[in-house]
């Protein structure tokens, strides 16, 4: 009876033992699972892969809010970008127009910003992490060197109003982001090799190591040293223009100072937010927050402050036209001008019959100032009426520049009651005494006069 006890007791311990175990087993098997079948967060549906969960999740409405306003200004740039090439036929101003293909560069790289918002909105994994590591200074690069190549441009133009080539200005913009793409590179191959192997992120909702996330958010910063110095140099050399000797210049340089303004503040409150305010207030799950928010309030602030105003502008002709278009038009002003603008603007009917009856010579009465013109001609003497008039009757007749209409017996006693002109004439001259003692002096004889 005492060896039995014993023996009953060691069966009870085995049986309790392999029940524990069996249960520890089933925990562990269990506890995957569980966490593989997580509730997908309001908004979004059973299936999404959880690394979309911020795009749809509406108990953290930021990445809704961001997708929103990305969107809106992707649609925003592209419809700018197709009103700035579609006005290019339109600019009267050839300074302008040789600035039209940095500032489709420069929407080139606004429209690319507000894409890399939603990676930023998406939780990281390798390829959104690359992408922001990468593209987040690219992008800036370009636009920050378009705006310097258009500082450029326009200091030369306040002071001489003429300015660089179209294509001199483009290629100092795309050298200047060439610049900002090599850096990039580098850093990220020195990144990747330094990191040695994959190491998962903490914000990582997928759990797949990536070592393009495992930067610091100070290296990341210091990584885009170059694209704040383009910032700074467009401030700058925004300032020049606003005292230039061309005033037409100066609203453009106001553009770019209000640009460059705005973005140096977004870019100081992102950069002291993202590199103390997150690990102070709210730990690193704030850093995606940060990053989108800053992309999409400079791309804002670029359709805002700088690309519509510039497109509302490249389309205005410029002074130095509008005084060409407003010239004095150099035809005459005197009095055959006024003859013909109320022989073109009659309003009586002429009598062809004594129209046609006339002389030639009387047909177009001659003024003193027919030849003038508008302007003031000294070397040119031009006789008034008065004068005409005091020289006498030795100039010749009257009937030559008026005639006057006077009866004539022949025409008179004729059978018909209407006579040619032309026969008449001929019938006076066959009877009409020898040529004048003067010979300078024409003398035409009227068949209207009385015998």
């Amino acid at each position: 009876m005492w060896e039995a006890a014993p023996a009953s007791q060691m069966g009870l311990g085995s049986r309790g033992g392999m029940a524990s175990l069996t249960g520890l087993w089933l925990l562990l098997l269990l506890l995957p699972g569980s966490g593989a079948q997580t509730p997908a967060p309001p908004g979004c549906g059973p299936d999404l892969d959880p690394i979309y969960y911020n795009l749809c999740d509406r108990s953290g409405a930021w990445g809704i809010v961001l997708e929103a306003v990305a969107g809106a200004g992707i649609v925003s740039s592209f419809v700018l970008t197709i009103i700035l090439v579609a006005s290019f036929p339109f600019v009267q101003d050839g300074r302008k127009r040789s600035l039209l293909g940095t500032q489709a560069f420069f929407l080139l790289g606004t429209l690319g910003l507000f894409c890399l918002v939603f990676a930023c909105v998406v939780k990281p994994n390798f390829s959104t992490c690359a992408s922001r590591r990468f593209l987040f200074g690219v992008l800036f690069g370009i636009c920050f060197s378009c705006l310097v190549a258009h500082v450029f441009a326009l200091n030369l133009l306040a002071r001489k109003n003429h300015g660089p080539r179209g294509w001199v200005t483009f290629a100092v913009a795309l050298l200047l982001a060439a610049v900002e793409v090599v850096i990039n590179t580098e850093w990220m191959i020195i990144t990747l090799v330094r990191g040695g192997g994959p190491a998962s992120h903490p914000s990582n909702g997928s759990g797949v190591g990536a070592t393009s996330c495992d930067v610091a958010n100070a290296d990341f910063v210091m990584a885009l040293i170059y694209v704040m110095l383009l910032l700074l140099v467009a401030f700058v050399g925004a300032w020049p223009p606003l005292c230039g000797s061309f005033k037409r210049w100066r609203k453009h340089g106001l553009f770019l100072l209000l640009t460059t303004a705005a973005s140096v503040s977004i870019w100081v409150v992102w950069i002291v937010m993202y590199t103390y305010g997150n690990e102070r207030r709210a730990g690193p799950t704030w850093d995606d927050p940060t990053l989108a928010i800053a992309l999409a309030a400079n791309a804002w602030t670029f359709l805002f402050f700088y690309v519509i105003p510039e497109v509302s502008q490249v389309t205005k002709s410029s002074p130095e036209q509008s005084y060409h278009g407003d010239g004095y038009p150099t035809r005459g002003v005197g009095y055959e001008t006024i003859l013909k603008e109320q022989k073109a603007q009659s309003m009586f009917v002429e009598n062809k019959a004594f129209s046609m009856d006339e002389p030639s010579s009387a047909k177009k009465p001659v003024s003193p100032y027919s030849g003038y013109n508008g302007q003031m001609l000294t070397s040119v003497y031009q006789p008034t009426e008065m004068a005409l008039m005091h020289k006498g009757p030795s100039e010749g007749p009257y009937d030559v520049i008026l005639p006057r209409a006077t009866a004539n017996s022949q025409v008179m006693g004729s059978a018909n009651s209407t006579l040619r002109a032309e026969d008449v004439f001929a019938a006076q001259s066959r009877q009409a005494p020898g040529p004048h003692k003067d010979k300078n002096l024409q003398v035409y004889t009227n068949p209207y006069v009385w015998d």
